[in-house]
């Protein structure tokens, strides 16, 4: 077994698929726009050698805010490999102001840097 795609709610598709392609390297494929559901509109992403998809998910009943823990999925983690990748990349974050907590060796022994989508989404990086 695999998981097939991991799925995101975004206000700005557009937006979110930037984000993924240029921190991460996706290939972004084409606008989905739903016949059965008005508005809904998606776009999947495939990360580099891995075979991995992302969904990106958007309709005008998409509303904001990370302010409270809810429901659901909480943050996805992308391991790019070694702790170098993840310095690289946290350090291009910073200049970006997308890092929210830089890299470090967390308790449950993952080295991580945690970065934000355009949403407010975090995403943890590890070696």
């Amino acid at each position: 077994m695999r998981i097939a795609h991991t799925a995101l709610w975004t206000r700005d598709l557009d937006a979110a698929a930037a984000f993924w392609q240029r921190y991460f390297g996706a290939e972004v494929g084409e606008a989905y726009h739903s016949k059965r559901r008005e508005g809904f509109v998606s776009r999947f992403l495939q990360l580099p050698d891995s075979g991995d998809q992302i969904e990106l998910m958007t309709g005008p009943w998409v509303r904001g805010g990370l302010e409270h823990d809810h429901l659901g999925w909480d943050h996805i983690a992308i391991s790019l490999g070694n702790r170098a990748a993840v310095d690289a990349l946290a350090r291009r974050c910073v200049e970006d102001g997308c890092l929210m907590s830089g890299p470090r060796l967390t308790g449950d022994g993952f080295y991580e840097a945690v970065i934000i989508t355009p949403d407010g989404t975090p995403v943890e990086i590890t070696e």
